[in-house]
């Protein structure tokens, strides 16, 4: 089986998106599966590049919000598109925007099926524009998604039980299959590791930006009886950090923190090391697709406490109210937060408990689901 990956941009570190495409084309690839890229070039110097490169569209106007939030746009080369569908047996369509409905067209016309996966929620791009409510526009975009791209595939991959319904609610007509994305679930974490408490290392991950919201975390400390005794940890970079980074030291600077917040980029296995080290794992996102950064955090040992709301599906990995709290709500968070700290007994169970979890989200089951999904839109 020949699988022709599609999407706009498949390498900026860390971005999710780019992170599991990378990981399904390696994983498809381990399982016996033929797997390509087609998307714009790598501008990394000696990284990895697409098999079927396309050139940098730039988007007017908003150029700098747009790749400062991890996303370049591809440029559609109809010339690398027809030979890469042709050597296809199926499209693999990642995204709504103009190179997948171009791909999909271009589909139809040489007979090879499309399958798509909804990783993005038009809310996630409104998010970073300071227009996530603004219902109509998201209405208005999210049926060009559908009736460009997602209506054309045979299947659409569903992510979260959330994202299907959301699918449903806005009348998109393929079939749909629900599944994670996963993770590896191997880990080195051992019965010694103990989250550091003196002070309590609290672990905030990903793009620093509108919709991950660390602001919430931030604000949560100026209700938290435990301020003083806790050491917040960021890791990420995004066009928010500069922002977050004055917040922060406005908090040091008010007396609220005792230990100045860290903010930094790591790489997957030093991230591991600084998760089995957290006492708490903090997920404020208000839009989310799934969120595996979490799980990975999970898997660890980290118990989590995860922003619930209408368009984030990441709560859905708690194992009970404890561990959730409404979307941009500082004083509940503050309040869980501090919960956590009065119950060291409750956290070490639980903190075993959410490492059993996260078994269910493993990436070779996920894997398996992605070629079921292929297949039946080969019709076997």
């Amino acid at each position: 089986m020949k699988v022709l990956i599609v999407c706009n941009n498949a390498y900026y570190r860390g971005n999710g998106m780019c992170t599991a495409i990378q990981t399904l084309r390696r994983e498809l690839i381990a399982a016996g599966v033929e797997a390509r890229i087609m998307s714009c070039a790598n501008p990394e110097e000696g990284g990895d590049q697409p098999e079927y490169p396309l050139g940098h569209f730039k988007f007017p106007f908003f150029e700098k919000i747009i790749y400062s939030n991890g996303f370049r746009y591809a440029a559609a080369d109809r010339k690398v598109m027809k030979a890469a569908i042709e050597w296809a047996d199926v499209i693999h369509l990642e995204e709504g925007f103009p190179i997948e409905a171009i791909t999909a067209r271009m589909a139809a016309r040489l007979g090879k099926p499309c399958v798509g996966s909804y990783h993005l929620l038009t809310e996630n791009i409104m998010a970073n524009l300071e227009m996530m409510k603004d219902v109509v526009f998201n209405s208005i975009v999210t049926f060009f998604w559908r009736k460009l791209v997602y209506d054309k595939c045979k299947v659409v991959h569903c992510p979260t039980l959330m994202i299907q319904d959301y699918l449903n609610a806005h009348h998109f007509k393929a079939e749909k299959m629900v599944f994670s994305n996963g993770i590896s679930t191997a880990t080195d974490r051992t019965s010694a590791d103990k989250p550091q408490t003196n002070p309590y290392l609290i672990l905030c991950t990903g793009r620093l930006s509108n919709e991950k919201s660390q602001r919430t975390l931030l604000g949560a400390m100026r209700h938290s009886r435990h301020a003083g005794e806790i050491q917040l940890a960021f890791a990420g970079k995004g066009p928010k950090e500069k922002k977050y980074r004055k917040m922060a030291a406005q908090l040091v600077n008010d007396g609220v923190l005792s230990y100045e917040p860290t903010f930094k980029f790591y790489d997957s296995r030093t991230l591991s090391e600084i998760c089995r080290k957290a006492y708490l794992y903090i997920h404020c996102a208000c839009v989310e697709v799934e969120g595996l950064s979490c799980v990975e955090a999970l898997r660890e040992g980290a118990v989590p406490v995860i922003a619930k709301g209408k368009v984030t599906a990441t709560a859905q990995f708690a194992l009970d109210e404890r561990s959730t709290f409404p979307v941009g709500d500082e004083k509940a968070l503050a309040e869980r937060i501090d919960w956590w700290i009065e119950h060291p007994e409750e956290r070490e169970k639980m903190g075993d408990a959410y490492a059993e979890s996260v078994k269910k989200y493993d990436i070779d089951l996920s894997t398996q689901s992605m070629i079921d999904m292929y297949n039946k839109a080969l019709g076997k």
